[in-house]
């Protein structure tokens, strides 16, 4: 415990000279993290005051190592708070995960470690605004980390989508325009005081946070954004489903068993240049599953995925990368498609636990931006979610509280 202790001094110390926190990706050991609220399965969970948070996670080395968390408290930016840990959190943290279990009857040993908050030693979350939950080692070590965020029921905010102005980008794009509505709460200088987050399939990495109101009337702030509240349409997530890893099932075209089961799914093509299709999806998410398996967390295998991508044109010193928020949209090792000269396609496999995966393939730049549409376009047709938080700090306040959420989908868009 004095060593959590001293190593969560320690991130402080690391996150107030580093200014901007960002979340620790988990080593090649640590798998399938699911951190979600009482309904959605994503990886950024939004929660209300009150509401329980449920994170999970496997451990392939089969150690049965401890684990223990840390809560920190951020302000809008990702900077550290002024709040005080006893502020925000009713109870205590730095201390250990005691809920795990160890695999059963699968290939793969593994041990499955889950925590709920509240709990016996975290009752609550008293403050909103952003979070990183940190996970530890006995000794201290960071493993990973995750953002999550916490809402306050203020003010009403009406999420519309509609297809760009820009004529240029008219069958690519989508564009989120919202009001606010805050009749209980003044407002005060809401040009400084009131920021906002857009996100897109609760995605972090492509977040629009620099929108400021356009006008006001009444109680409503308004923002009528075209340009600055646009996100690329993308195109529906590909997909795989192997909850019988025996028998070749939605994508999966032939199945092998080595050490692990090996499913090897259908060769896929660019669709840059292809008439959108309608696919139903999931939004990059995914879901944990085995049919023949009473217990899912623990008895779902493991099993080596072997992605396949035909793509003939020229990437240059840029790379092609599989995407989605089984890893929490982060681009590793793990993702890479190298190009294989004997079947002309680039190829990846990846361990995945059995279950439901959407997944699309990125171009990457060598400085880490993401070029989603190279591959599989853009269309102003893509179903995809989004949603508005609202953040505000009032005068003289020490942190920035989250007052309000909106949600949309882009089955709903229309023309401006």
């Amino acid at each position: 415990m004095k060593k959590t202790i001293a190593l969560s001094l320690l991130l402080t110390v690391a996150f107030l000279g580093t200014a901007q926190v960002e979340e620790q990706p988990a080593p090649p050991y640590i798998s399938t993290i699911q951190f979600k609220g009482i309904t959605a399965q994503s990886q950024l969970p939004i929660i209300r005051l009150g509401e329980r948070l449920q994170l999970s996670f496997d451990a392939l080395n089969g150690e049965e190592a401890d684990y223990y968390y840390v809560i920190e408290h951020f302000n809008f930016d990702w900077t550290p708070s002024d709040l005080s840990k006893g502020e925000y959190l009713n109870g205590f943290d730095e201390v250990r995960i005691e809920t795990y279990e160890n695999s059963l009857n699968t290939l793969q040993i593994f041990s499955h470690y889950s925590l709920r908050i509240p709990n016996r030693e975290t009752r609550g979350i008293t403050k909103s605004g952003n979070y990183l939950i940190s996970i530890l080692d006995d000794d201290g070590y960071l493993i990973f980390s995750r953002k999550f965020m916490v809402i306050e029921n203020i003010v009403g905010v009406a999420v519309d989508i509609k297809r760009s102005r820009d004529l240029k980008y008219i069958k690519e794009k989508q564009s989120v325009q919202f009001t606010i509505n805050s009749p209980t709460l003044q407002l005060i200088n809401p040009k400084q005081n009131v920021k906002t987050l857009v996100l897109q399939n609760s995605n972090l990495k492509t977040a629009i946070t620099d929108l400021k109101p356009q006008y006001t009337i009444g109680t409503e702030l308004i923002y009528r954004y075209d340009k600055e509240s646009s996100f690329w349409g993308g195109n529906e997530f590909l997909s795989f489903d192997n909850k019988d890893v025996r028998g070749a099932s939605n994508g999966v075209r032939k199945v092998d068993l080595n050490d692990l089961y090996e499913n090897y799914l259908f060769t896929d093509i660019a669709r840059k240049d292809r008439p959108y299709t309608y696919n139903p999806d999931i939004n990059g998410n995914f879901v944990v599953r085995n049919i023949n398996a009473q217990n899912q967390n623990i008895e779902a295998e493991y099993v080596v995925i072997h992605f396949a991508l035909q793509y003939f044109e020229d990437i240059g010193d840029k790379e092609l990368h599989i995407y989605g928020n089984f890893n929490n949209w982060t681009i590793d090792g793990s993702t890479y498609l190298q190009y294989d000269e004997y079947t002309a396609s680039y190829r990846v496999s990846r361990l995945f636990k059995q279950g439901f995966y959407n997944y699309k393939y990125v171009l990457v730049d060598r400085d880490g931006s993401v070029d989603e549409g190279a591959i599989s376009g853009n269309f102003w047709q893509t179903e995809n979610d989004y949603t508005v938080l609202v953040y505000y700090r009032d005068l003289g306040a020490r942190y920035d509280r989250i007052i309000g959420m909106g949600q949309a989908n882009s089955s709903t868009i229309t023309n401006n």
